[in-house]
C-alpha cells in the first residue's frame, strides 16, 4: 500500500506548475480552465507582488504574466523576478493585449521566453507553454547530467589525492580548496626511498575543467620518474618532456618538488616556475627557499635551480599554490604582499600544532565572506 501511495506522490510531483499573474478575473479564470484541463497544476494571482510571492513560495515551471496592471506593471514585476536569485531561472510569458513591436521586444529582453498576444487562443497557449517547459526541463535535465559528472571526475580526484593518515610518518597535513567542482591544483606525498619522503605541489594553467583533467595523469607520472636513481631536476626534466606531448591549448604546469631525508636531516628541493616554500626553522625567522625553474609542458629544453639544506626536528616548511596568495595584492603588485602576509603567519603559528596553523593561515588569507579566486593548496610539513 505504501508503495502505491509514493508512487502517487511522486506522480504529483512531476505535474507541470504554472503560476498565472493578471489582474482581470476573466483572464485568471480561462486560463485556469485551458491549463488545469490539460492536466497542469495552476496558481493565480491578480497583482505583481501576490504574483512574486507566489513565485518564490511554489517554484513554478512557468509564470504567464499580463503586462497592464494597476500599481505593479508586468514589466517592473518580471525585472523583479529576474533581479531575485530565487525566481531568476523560471521562464516567463508575456501574455497581453499590446501588440507593439517595441512592448514585445521589451519584455523579451528583461529576460521573457516569449510573448503572446490577447486575445488568446487556446491551442496557442498550450503549445507555448508546454515547449518552454519542455525546454526548462531539458535545461535541468543537461545540468543535472554535468553535476552528476563533475561529481564523479571530483571524487576520481579526490580518491588519489594522499591523505595525512595514510603516511603518518610523512608528518604533513593540508588543504586544498578546488573553486571547480575538480580542481586544477595538485599535490603528492609519496616515499621515494626508506628514508626519503617525496612532497610535490603544482598548479596546472587554467580554471576550466581541461585542467583538472590533467591531475589524474600527474600522479602516475611523479611516481615513475621519482626514486634513488632520480634527483629532484632528473624528475622534473623527465616529466616536462611527457608533459610536452600531454598538454594541450596553451596549458602549462608549475610546480615545486621537494626530497626530505629525515635520518640525513637533509631537505633538496627544485622549483619550475612555482612560488617559493616558506621556511620556519624552529625558533627563527622564517625565509623563502627561492629555487627558480622554468614551467613545465612548454620548452624542450629546460633549467632548475636546486636548493639543499641542512634541517632540524621541529623545522616546518610550507608549499602552496599561488591562489594562496594572489588576493592578497598591494602596491608592489604581484605576489609580494601576499607572501609577506603569509611568512608572517607562519612566524605566528609556530607553536600551534600543523592542523590548527593550516587553519589559522587560511582563516587569516581568507578572511570571513571571502573566498579564493583560484585553487588553493597549502601543504605544511613538519620536520
Amino acid at each position: 500500500m505504501n508503495g502505491i501511495v509514493m508512487k502517487a506522490v511522486g506522480a504529483m510531483e512531476k505535474i507541470p506548475t504554472i503560476l498565472v499573474i493578471d489582474d482581470e478575473i476573466i483572464n485568471l479564470k480561462a486560463l485556469q480552465r485551458i491549463l488545469e484541463g490539460s492536466g497542469f497544476r495552476v496558481h493565480l494571482a491578480r497583482d505583481g507582488k501576490r504574483g512574486r510571492y507566489l513565485a518564490n513560495e511554489f517554484q513554478p515551471d512557468l509564470i504567464l504574466l499580463d503586462v497592464m496592471m494597476p500599481g505593479e506593471s508586468g514589466f517592473e514585476t518580471c525585472e523583479a523576478l529576474k533581479s531575485d536569485p530565487r525566481t531568476t531561472e523560471i521562464p516567463i510569458i508575456f501574455i497581453s493585449g499590446l501588440q507593439e513591436v517595441d512592448f514585445k521586444v521589451r519584455g523579451l529582453s528583461m529576460g521573457a521566453v516569449d510573448y503572446i498576444t490577447k486575445p488568446f487562443a487556446k491551442l496557442e497557449v498550450l503549445a507555448r507553454v508546454k515547449i518552454h517547459i519542455k525546454l526548462r526541463q531539458a535545461y535541468r535535465a543537461a545540468i543535472q547530467e554535468q553535476a552528476a559528472k563533475l561529481a564523479q571526475i571530483r571524487d576520481a580526484q579526490q580518491a588519489i589525492l594522499v591523505r595525512p593518515e595514510d603516511m603518518p610518518e610523512a608528518q604533513f597535513a593540508i588543504r586544498y580548496l578546488p573553486i571547480l567542482e575538480a580542481g586544477g591544483d595538485y599535490y603528492d606525498v609519496f616515499p621515494v626511498s626508506e628514508h626519503i619522503t617525496g612532497y610535490f605541489v603544482a598548479d596546472i594553467s587554467g580554471h576550466d575543467l581541461g585542467a583538472s583533467f590533467v591531475t589524474s595523469s600527474l600522479k602516475a607520472l611523479i611516481h615513475q620518474n621519482t626514486g634513488p636513481l632520480f634527483s629532484v631536476e632528473e624528475t622534473l626534466r623527465t616529466m616536462n618532456a611527457v608533459l610536452l606531448h600531454l598538454l594541450r591549448d596553451g596549458k602549462h604546469l608549475t610546480g615545486c618538488y621537494v626530497c626530505l631525508n629525515r635520518n640525513m636531516s637533509q631537505l633538496t628541493l627544485a622549483g619550475a616556475g612555482h612560488p617559493p616554500p616558506v621556511y620556519v626553522p624552529r625558533g627563527e625567522t622564517p625565509i623563502m627557499l627561492e629555487a627558480k625553474g622554468d614551467i613545465l609542458g612548454v620548452f624542450e629544453s629546460v633549467q632548475f635551480d636546486t636548493l639543499t639544506l641542512r634541517v632540524n626536528s621541529g623545522d616546518r616548511l610550507y608549499l602552496y599554490t599561488d591562489g594562496l596568495v594572489e588576493r592578497q595584492t598591494g602596491p608592489d603588485r604581484g605576489r609580494t604582499q601576499g607572501d609577506v602576509k603569509l611568512m608572517a603567519l607562519a612566524e605566528e603559528v609556530s607553536s600551534m600544532t600543523l592542523e590548527k596553523a593550516l587553519d589559522h593561515i587560511m582563516m587569516h588569507m581568507f578572511p570571513e565572506n571571502t573566498s579564493p579566486d583560484d585553487d588553493v593548496v597549502l601543504l605544511g610539513i613538519e620536520i
